[in-house]
């Protein structure tokens, strides 16, 4: 049996029109500066994993721990034995975990960057009131920012430590100031390698390998020439060399101007002259890697 089509008209009755209360936003307009500081701190909280997933909180904790409880041994055995200085001086300590310091770098900067690269998300951003240099600035500043706390607050245990401890307190006020301006100068220019290095590349693995590359093998290679030019009594060509790797450019500048003690083979480290050309080259770098940034996003952003 043919069941009977509605009319044209009958359908026409079913028809509805349902307002579901779409409105303008008449609220406050935040602005750039707004939109910038969210940026800026949500970036700095997905660095140590805050706010996201159980999973990703694990390594840069576990980093941020091996970075301090050095420290937090250091203290103990000066407080235990009444030493009557600490076992390393503030300025060494970054150096010392320079590999703490690079594994970080290298698991977070990606992380900052390439995901928005792999995932497209760079336009939506740009989409809003905010523009190629606020995305970078924040990106930067967050990063920057973060790896100051990884390497600032292991000073501070040993600044608390040998006031315990009762050490002189203009010496170790003194040096500990020496400490935050160099891992401070370190925290800039390592943020702005590890951000132009993982930009290169949306896929976060390969990120990760090329951060690691990019600050060991300079290191290894100037660490070996600086080696054999030592031994080969070519002592004068020792701190030219050690303007070739990141890690080695802040030991120049410590040493030159912070009272640090050089870690180069032989202990020679750069004159004030030749650590103004270190001061330079660092500056040099830090702003070379925030313009290649800008013109990187600038690209992405289209």
């Amino acid at each position: 049996m043919a069941t009977e089509q509605p009319t044209p008209a009958a359908a026409g009755d079913q028809t509805r029109i349902h307002n579901i209360g779409y409105r303008g936003y008449d609220g406050p307009r935040l602005g750039r500066a707004y939109a910038r500081r969210s940026l800026y701190s949500q970036s700095l909280r997905g660095a140590y994993g805050l706010g996201r997933s159980a999973k990703t909180k694990v390594l840069p904790m576990l980093l941020f721990a091996v970075m301090c409880v050095p420290a937090g041994i250091m203290v103990a055995v000066a407080v235990a034995t009444k030493a009557d200085e600490l076992p390393l001086r503030y300025t060494t300590y970054a150096v010392v975990m320079q590999a703490v310091i690079s594994l970080y770098l290298a698991s977070q900067a990606p992380q900052s960057v390439s995901r928005d690269l792999r995932f497209k998300t760079v336009p939506l951003y740009f989409s809003r009131p905010i523009e190629t240099a606020d995305y970078v600035r924040a990106k930067y500043a967050a990063l920057t920012s973060a790896l100051f706390v990884l390497t600032a607050v292991p000073l501070l245990v040993l600044y608390v430590g040998a006031l315990l401890a009762k050490l002189d307190f203009t010496d170790q006020t003194k040096g500990f100031a020496q400490g935050l301006v160099s891992v401070a100068l370190l925290s800039l220019l390592f943020a702005g390698v590890g951000l132009v290095v993982a930009s290169v590349t949306p896929r976060r693995g390969f990120g990760i390998a090329a951060v690691i590359a990019v600050l060991t093998i300079p290191y290894g290679a100037v660490s070996t020439l600086q080696a054999i030019a030592d031994v080969q009594d070519s002592s004068g060509a020792v701190p030219w060399i050690g303007l070739f790797s990141p890690i080695t450019l802040i030991d120049g500048v410590q040493t030159a101007f912070l009272g640090a003690t050089s870690g180069f083979p032989g202990g020679t480290g750069p004159s004030t002259a030749e650590g103004l050309v270190y001061v330079l080259v660092t500056l040099g770098l830090i702003a070379g890697s925030y313009g290649l940034l800008i013109r990187r996003y600038k690209k992405v952003g289209l």
